[in-house]
């Protein structure tokens, strides 16, 4: 249990970190604001463009293990809509907490936690992973809500459609992952690019995940958990039982090798990010519980991961 701890540990110390440093208010808001538009927008989709760059495309793209973690997501997306419906939520507001249990924060934890507990050697199915996560899942959400939102407003189908697509192509996390597919399939056509380029890639890809962690957990600092306490358990139970729980059944079940099962477990029960927050502040709809969601998620992960990596081999 001890070793277990000292996996997670670190990863929660920088998120509770900026927490810590937000709550005294030693780093403003505005800092912490810049600091996570420096993580998101440049220094995250630099590390998403080396790790998909440098992918073996053929060898890392297990198509068993992308079925296991994305049949977890639209399940559970499915569970957190439906069960917003019983609740008494409104459509735009079940499609937002939908989302929340659908959007795991696969880069900003699953990456160091998997890396701290198996190497950096077990990223390479992390990273196929996600590689489609943002393009996939911010393309359904997005079409999803957009649908939902065209009720009654004889919006033809095509015009949804571009509205989602010039959404997701706006976001700088699927802009870097695109390059980087760009640039790995040049590089197999004999694209060679120089050492310093990769050397100052490899220097903003360092930064991405500390950044990231310490501006998330002041970010979280503004977020209190009030209200919606059954909304926000759904989405607590979707995204860190449910998610991982029919990702390990499929994987068992699909035969997966224990690299790509613990990619694809570990990758699913990481908590909401707050890329889920920011899918309902664009709609604005169902804020106050992805938000919360977000949080205590966030910190109730802390021990269902432990739990997780307890019972992957």
């Amino acid at each position: 249990m001890t070793g277990l701890f000292n996996v997670v540990l670190p990863v929660f110390l920088v998120l509770g970190f900026g927490y810590v440093v937000s709550w005294r208010g030693l780093f403003g808001e505005s800092a912490v604001d810049g600091v996570m538009r420096f993580a998101q927008n440049f220094a995250v989709p630099v590390l998403l463009f080396q790790s998909i760059a440098r992918l073996d495309l053929s060898a890392e793209f297990n198509l068993p293990m992308l079925a296991a973690f994305y049949a977890g997501a639209f399940a559970s997306f499915g569970v957190g809509v439906w069960g917003a419906r019983k609740l008494g939520r409104a459509p735009q507001d079940a499609v937002a907490i939908g989302f929340v249990c659908l959007f795991s924060n696969s880069l900003l934890l699953g990456v160091p936690i998997t890396e701290r507990a198996y190497g950096a050697e077990a990223l390479s199915g992390n990273w196929a992973i996600i590689s489609i996560h943002s393009p996939m899942l911010y393309t359904f959400g997005i079409t999803v809500m957009e649908f939902v939102r065209a009720r009654g407003q004889n919006l033809s189908v095509g015009r949804v459609a571009g509205r989602a697509l010039t959404g997701v192509l706006r976001t700088p996390l699927v802009l870097g992952i695109l390059s980087g597919l760009v640039v790995n399939l040049g590089m197999q056509a004999g694209l060679v690019l120089p050492g310093g380029f990769w050397d100052a890639v490899a220097m903003m890809a360092k930064a991405a995940l500390p950044a990231a962690l310490f501006a998330l957990g002041g970010i979280l600092y503004r977020y209190k958990p009030e209200g919606d306490s059954r909304a926000i358990l759904l989405c607590c139970l979707a995204s860190l039982v449910l998610h991982p729980a029919i990702a390990y059944g499929l994987g068992r079940g699909f035969g997966l090798d224990d690299s790509a099962l613990r990619s694809a477990v570990m990758t699913a029960a990481m908590a909401p990010g707050v890329n889920a927050y920011l899918f309902a502040s664009i709609y604005g709809v169902a804020k106050r519980v992805a938000a919360s969601a977000v949080l205590v998620a966030t910190a109730a992960s802390i021990l269902t991961i432990s739990v997780w990596l307890q019972i992957l081999p």
